[in-house]
């Protein structure tokens, strides 16, 4: 068995050696190169003629350097995808496609964007990501764009010009080095999906509440607020804010959802708008009280102390007047006194009256909730019934006022005719002496 095994074996080995294998070329590395090359170039042919047919281009991941349809007539492109190749700028050719709807440029080396891109008016899809961009053009926003992707490129702004974009549905500009956003996106009236994630931004511009947002994501940036106007985004359905620094809401308010985020701008939102400072309310050490009028004579003279026999009006000494009669004197001032103290009364009424109307104006103005019909119809009952009180009032005060101005113009002539009528007493005196002089 094993010498049998040993001769069969030796044999095959004899076999083996003994067989003739055909000679050919050694394997060379060089060869499958240039097979790849012409393989390569039949399927960049091949793609070039069927969008020649189609009106679809495609020549993503061919490490292009430049455009390779020269020679194929393909100016009915309606989509063109060039992404993942070597490109440098925008082929002039393909910015000739004047039917063109839709240009992928995603992951080239394009530094800028050329003037022959306005071209392109029918384009409505823009996909220029993942390249060298440091500045969009102004041109670029003339394109009735509805969908724009700029991520990841080098822009540090975005130009006023983009509030143009009246058709822009979808804006993606996130991974860039942008550090403020232009108020003219507050313009971008059919703006639905905003990305401004891995930017530089401080500052949500307020201008975005009143946009259609259906989803908002301004993660990875530097933003410590939302502003209480965003809490009018109703339609927004998805808001993403991780990594940043927001102190408003508060961190625990966030890992909750937009339902609790929302909540919070429309309690801050009513917090701004019920401030005390903001209210002109008067204060209360401002208001001036009257202090009410009794009989006694202390009203008038608080500082006098009036005895018995204190000897108010008397003239030297030979006339004693009680505490009930006062003097001429007395009586004019007492009467300067009663409407000085009437002019009081009435401003302070007037005062009241006007601080009581503004107080009532400033509940109007910060009544949150919408009344109805018939709360509108007491309102302005009350209204009116506050106006009539108000002019009755300023009426009642009216003719006080003139009283007490009647009352001080005839005071003013008594003291007049008393200062006239002591000369003229002086005078008869002088000539009864005078007279009896003579008779002497």
């Amino acid at each position: 068995m094993k010498m049998a095994a040993s001769q069969g074996g030796g044999g095959a080995v004899a076999a083996m050696h003994g067989h003739q294998y055909p000679s050919g070329p050694h394997w060379n590395p060089g060869i499958l190169q240039h097979q790849h090359h012409l393989h390569t170039a039949r399927s960049l042919d091949r793609a070039l003629e069927d969008a020649v047919c189609s009106g679809m281009l495609n020549l993503s991941g061919r490490k292009l350097r430049d455009y390779p349809g020269l020679s194929y007539d393909l100016t009915d492109t309606t989509q063109a995808d060039l992404s993942k190749n070597r490109l440098t700028e925008i082929p002039l050719e393909v910015c000739l496609f004047a039917p063109l709807e839709s240009l992928n440029l995603y992951h080239n080396c394009i530094r800028a964007i050329p003037e022959a891109v306005v071209n392109l008016q029918m384009l409505t899809y823009l996909n220029i990501s993942r390249n060298l961009l440091s500045t969009l053009p102004k041109y670029l926003f003339d394109l009735p764009l509805k969908v724009l992707v700029v991520n990841n490129n080098k822009l540090f702004s975005l130009p006023d010009e983009i509030g143009k974009c009246k058709d822009l549905m979808e804006l993606d500009i996130s991974c860039n080095e942008i550090q403020v956003l232009p108020p003219q996106v507050g313009r971008l009236h059919a703006l639905r999906e905003l990305n401004i994630r891995r930017n530089f931004l401080h500052v949500l511009p307020e201008e975005l509440a009143g946009l259609p947002l259906i989803r908002l994501d301004f993660s990875c940036n530097k933003i410590s607020e939302i502003p209480p106007v965003y809490r009018k985004l109703r339609q927004l359905q998805a808001i993403v804010l991780d990594n940043n620094p927001l102190k408003s809401p508060p961190a625990q308010v966030c890992l909750k959802g937009k339902v609790h985020i929302f909540k919070y701008l429309n309690i801050q939102a009513c917090r701004t708008d019920k401030k005390p400072d903001s209210l002109d309310l008067p204060s209360l050490s401002k208001r001036s009280f009257p202090q009410p009028l009794t009989d006694s004579m202390e009203d008038f003279y608080p500082s006098k102390n009036h005895g018995p026999d204190s000897g108010i009006g008397s003239d030297n000494g030979d006339k004693r007047l009680s505490t009930t009669e006062p003097s001429d004197d007395d009586t004019i001032s007492l009467h300067s006194q009663v409407s000085e103290t009437a002019r009081e009364l009435g401003r302070a009424n007037g005062h009241l009256l006007l601080t009581k109307l503004e107080s009532s104006k400033d509940r109007e103005a910060y009544d949150l909730i919408d009344p109805s019909t018939e709360e509108e119809a007491a309102l302005s009952e009350e209204d009116i019934q506050q106006s009539t009180r108000y002019v009755s009032c300023m009426k009642e005060l009216e003719k006080v006022l003139n009283k007490s101005h009647q009352n001080e113009d005839k005071e003013s002539g008594k003291e007049e005719s008393g200062s006239e009528k002591e000369p003229l007493a002086e005078e008869e005196e002088e000539e009864r002496g005078g007279g009896g002089g003579r008779g002497g």
